[in-house]
């Protein structure tokens, strides 16, 4: 090959990557802003939450605090809606997310097959700021919604 066909094979594959990135408008790191939430108390609370593209997969990064403890979980996965696992959630040991738009998210949560929280993200139009409205059904029937506010990073 000669050079100049190098360089365009290489840029192509750049803008083409780029793009791609781009249409997730999840990608990149997610700090919660507790002033904005409104969650009930005792709520673990995922402080920040990172995606990143894994080949075509998304892989979602969670760092917070539950019963007063930090945790650390992960999961990969596509906008399918089909259940892929978590690791390190005790809460939890899948995840599923669908893509409603190219803002919106709709996720569920499972322990051993049983559904035990649903969701919906919200990209705000900017792209600076997304809300993560969760419903969670507790082990006596009570349901509790929360609306966590993250600013992007």
């Amino acid at each position: 090959m000669n050079r100049k066909t190098i360089l365009a094979t290489l840029a192509g594959l750049c803008v083409g990557v780029a793009f791609c990135l781009a249409a997730d408008v999840n990608i990149g790191t997610w700090k919660l802003n507790e002033g904005k939430s409104k969650y009930a108390p005792g709520s673990p609370k995922n402080n920040t939450v990172g995606y990143v593209a894994a080949g075509d997969n998304v892989k979602v990064i969670v760092d917070g605090v539950s019963d007063g403890k930090p945790v650390h979980n992960e999961w990969t996965g596509k906008y399918d809606g089909k259940d892929y696992p978590v690791t390190g959630d005790p809460n939890y040991d899948s995840r599923s997310y669908t893509k409603v738009d190219e803002r919106t998210v709709d996720l569920t949560t499972k322990q051993a097959g049983k559904l035990k929280s649903t969701g919906r993200i919200v990209v705000a139009a900017d792209g600076k700021s997304r809300t993560l409205t969760t419903t969670t059904t507790d082990a006596s029937g009570k349901k509790t919604t929360n609306v966590f506010v993250y600013d992007k990073q």
